[in-house]
């Protein structure tokens, strides 16, 4: 009688856990992420010995959390407020996150500071995007194992993705103290390995069952303030004419080509380009505009525009200043935005125009069905 008891016991439990999966599955649209800081919740925090890629220290994180998680930031960062926005609570970072599968049902963050769609970019110190899709892989063969394959699909068909890539790739040969900047394609050709890997890295997520993608676009390089004091000051009138720049431009162009190449290749694939470019070249030009005061310097750092990578003392130079307010700043450091701005950013994310979202925006994304 115990071990008939035990049994139905245990039935139970697996009948219960069952349900609430389906139910929550039939109910939320899952939200999966992918790329670089912009995006990186704390997977970075399990890598060793990269304090020039990690943000698990103060002042980090204190606006928001009250301690250091690894979001490069004072606070959230975009993905945090597109949860929000979704009804979702906020995503775990892969690497922190179990094999229980109910730590996946709303989605999780694969993304890592430092990562590039390029195998060689930060190699060794950051999770590649083709890591980062075989730890989707992962989680789909968990979901499918624990819900069965119907549930899983319906999950992951409906699930939305969203990127942000590139910019490592693009700025690694401009973040150096040499004179000459070396490339290791012709700048058509770094564009098109990029986006192609990209492009790649997409369909092997349509495989396993997404349909629903949103990619930002490269910011402009050259007018990150790390670049401006490294360059020994250039404009924000000019900074966008720089080489970095350029070749951000360039990707801006190139990426809704492949993206419309793959929605007439690929049945039900639909998908959200977001002009970050524009946005961030709007914001630091204007930032009073959007209830911001300074868009050129960041909140946390030393030298001229705060550009030299100090913040928080970790990263070979212990001395920074930190500002007063830190909603007055788009840039926290010499490369991330504040809270505030990953806000701003969301915000046009989610509900923007073709001005600066394209097909859809993400809002409209998260009600296809």
């Amino acid at each position: 009688m115990a071990s008939l008891s035990r049994k139905l016991m245990y039935s139970m439990v697996v009948c219960v856990m069952f349900f609430s999966i389906q139910h929550k599955t039939e109910k939320q649209t899952a939200l999966f992420i992918f790329g670089d800081s912009l995006f990186d919740v704390g997977n970075n925090n399990f890598i060793e010995n990269v304090p020039f890629l990690q943000a698990n220290y103060a002042p980090y994180g204190y606006t928001f959390f009250q301690n250091a998680t690894g979001r490069f930031s004072d606070g959230r960062v975009i993905p945090d407020f597109i949860a929000q926005y979704a009804d979702l609570p906020l995503l775990p970072p892969y690497l922190q996150a179990s094999s229980n599968v109910e730590d996946y049902i709303h989605g999780v963050n694969f993304a890592s500071a430092g990562a590039g769609a390029l195998v060689e970019t930060r190699q060794g110190t950051a999770i590649n995007l083709k890591i980062q899709v075989n730890h989707f892989k992962q989680v789909s063969r968990l979901l499918k194992q624990k819900v069965g394959d119907e549930e899983a699909k319906a999950l992951l068909s409906t699930a939305v993705y969203i990127f942000s890539v590139g910019g490592n790739d693009y700025s690694a040969p401009f973040l150096t103290t040499s004179d000459t900047v070396v490339l290791p394609y012709p700048q058509q050709q770094f564009v098109d390995v990029v986006i192609g890997n990209i492009s790649s890295v997409i369909q092997e997520i349509y495989e396993e069952g997404g349909r629903k993608f949103g990619l930002l676009n490269v910011g402009p390089i050259n007018c990150f303030p790390i670049l401006r004091m490294m360059k020994k000051g250039s404009s924000l009138d000019t900074c966008e004419e720089e080489e970095a720049s350029a070749i951000a431009r360039l990707h801006r162009r190139v990426l809704p080509i492949m993206l419309q190449k793959l929605e007439e290749q690929l049945e039900g694939f639909k998908y959200s380009v977001i002009d970050f470019y524009a946005a961030l070249v709007d914001l630091m030009k204007y930032p009073s505009k959007y209830g911001f005061k300074e868009g050129e310097a960041a909140c946390c750092g030393g030298g001229k525009y705060r550009g030299d990578y100090s913040c928080g003392g970790k990263r070979g130079i212990e001395e920074y200043e930190l500002c007063d307010n830190v909603n007055d700043f788009v840039y926290f450091d010499s490369i991330h935005p504040t809270e505030f701005a990953a806000q701003h950013f969301a915000n046009l994310m989610w509900t923007a125009n073709n001005d600066l979202t394209y097909p859809y925006n993400l809002k409209q994304l998260f009600q296809l069905r």
